[in-house]
């Protein structure tokens, strides 16, 4: 059996056992962080209402509840500092522990002052990840990172090329010209990690992959070279690259003798 009670008589008999509640949490299916403020008799709600005046922790606390349900931000930028950071701790390097496991096990620790003004999914994306990751690792650390595991590599011609750390594998992408003259493979990192040179032609096109640049020069360059020089006989192709000089442009011709006659 029951009997209807309005509103106006519940809380004139319980009027003891209704309260105000706040809550902000992460929800999954809005993919946001709800914050409302309730009157509440046990689990009747008899007023609903946002809550705009939230603290600053407790959004952030919802907010790395939604971090940990739809994963960080990853961007280039982070993963090539990710990477870095990982080749060198897997060296022996003292560096924060960027692993996924390890950066979601710390989250609470260095995440939540990045998450201002940040409540939904969409916000999320707007985070420099990178500068978050980058304000963990110390000044010697950074130091430490640019010397052993540098953002670039550059070419004898003095040109910056980006290295791309993300598989496991430091790499780069080079014209072949650009790497005349050079007899010492370059590496990276305290245990001299071979860097994996994908060699192009004048096209930007791949001819070789090697981590081993001395002995293509010995050995695979003299096919690449007799297959190439018909294809592009403006550009350098010497029998001994290693004495030869650097070279983006094509071959200089020779200048003509004006005839002053």
């Amino acid at each position: 059996q029951a009997t209807a009670i309005s509103e106006a008589e519940l809380r004139v008999v319980h009027g003891d056992h209704i309260h105000w509640t706040a809550a902000c949490h992460w929800s999954r299916r809005e993919r946001r962080v709800i914050a409302r403020r309730q009157e509440r008799f046990e689990a009747l709600a008899l007023d609903d209402r946002r809550w705009d005046s939230v603290p600053t922790e407790a959004l952030a606390a919802a907010m790395l509840d939604g971090v940990r349900d739809i994963g960080l931000p990853w961007s280039t930028e982070a993963k090539r500092l990710q990477a870095r950071v990982e080749l060198l701790r897997a060296q022996g390097a003292e560096l924060p522990d960027f692993s996924e496991q390890g950066l979601m096990m710390s989250i609470k620790d260095w995440l939540p002052p990045w998450l201002s003004g940040i409540r939904t999914a969409a916000d999320l994306q707007r985070l420099s990840l990178a500068a978050a990751l980058r304000a963990r690792i110390s000044r010697d650390g950074q130091a430490l990172l640019d010397r052993l595991a540098p953002e670039i590599f550059k070419t004898p011609l003095g040109r910056s090329i980006p290295i791309d750390y993300v598989d496991g594998i430091p790499a780069i992408q080079v014209r072949l010209q650009e790497m005349f003259g050079v007899t010492r493979h370059p590496t990276v990192g305290s245990d001299r990690v071979p860097l994996r040179l994908t060699l192009l032609s004048p096209a930007e096109r791949p001819l070789a992959v090697t981590t081993d640049l001395p002995g293509f020069w010995a050995g695979a360059y003299r096919d690449v070279r007799k297959d190439m020089r018909g294809r592009y006989p403006k550009h350098p192709w010497p029998e001994d690259p290693t004495k030869a000089e650097p070279a983006l442009r094509t071959k200089q011709r020779p200048k003509r003798l004006r005839n002053r006659s």
